[in-house]
């Protein structure tokens, strides 16, 4: 049985489950483009952070860092030199956001996965409708053979929405994978960033307590 003929028995449920197919396959070619122009994480984050701290040039450091991590690292060290002090809430607000934009198309492909095969159990269902119909019009007399050539194109669907369905989940859970293994590298990130900057914060008061001080000093 060649594509053709399948076109031609399933009827329009075929043809709807191939256009299942074909947005589903745009979705994934889309999401892979995607993730394979993201920047991978840097290597060695946190010794990189605390050089850039000990240096004085975090800000800086954080601009030439590239994808969902930087993004959401460069929100904190914006909010924090903003004098924001609810950063946690700055965090999660970010960081849901970078999630959402690499889950771009989940929902479409988590529905289409899980309808295509209720859409070919329609299919089937209104298929074996036909063939009963067929039979009651034909007072019971008809041919076994040609009964159950009604009955596999009916069951056509079925197979086709299983075959459409399983490539579409199987894919599914490998790209919501690769999202959730950059999102807790996205949640290390900004912890360790949270980290130092709380330090980063002990030392400013620090300083200038210590400024004050030799103010005072000064003055006397």
């Amino acid at each position: 049985m060649d594509i053709a003929e399948i076109l031609d028995k399933g009827g329009i449920i075929v043809w709807l489950l191939l256009g299942y197919s074909f947005i589903s396959l745009i979705i994934v070619i889309e999401r892979l483009i995607h993730y394979s122009l993201t920047k991978k994480p840097v290597k060695d984050f946190e010794q990189g952070l605390d050089d850039a701290i000990r240096q004085q040039n975090v800000g800086s450091w954080l601009k030439n860092m590239h994808g969902p991590e930087a993004r959401l690292m460069q929100a904190i060290y914006s909010a924090w030199k903003n004098n924001i002090h609810d950063l946690q809430s700055v965090a999660s607000r970010k960081g849901s956001e970078e999630l959402i934009r690499m889950q771009r198309g989940f929902r479409t492909l988590s529905i289409m996965g899980n309808t295509a095969p209720l859409l070919g159990l329609l299919g089937t269902i209104i298929g074996m409708i036909k063939a009963f119909m067929v039979i009651q019009v034909a007072g019971g007399q008809v041919d076994a053979q040609a009964l159950a050539g009604g009955i596999w194109e009916a069951m056509l669907t079925t197979g086709v929405g299983l075959a459409v369905s399983i490539p579409i989940l199987l894919i599914l859970h490998f790209l919501e994978g690769i999202t959730e293994r950059r999102a807790i590298t996205m949640k290390d990130y900004s912890m360790q960033l949270l980290e130092r900057i709380s330090h980063l914060d002990e030392a400013d008061e620090q300083n200038q307590t210590t400024a004050l001080k030799k103010g005072l000093i000064h003055a006397v």
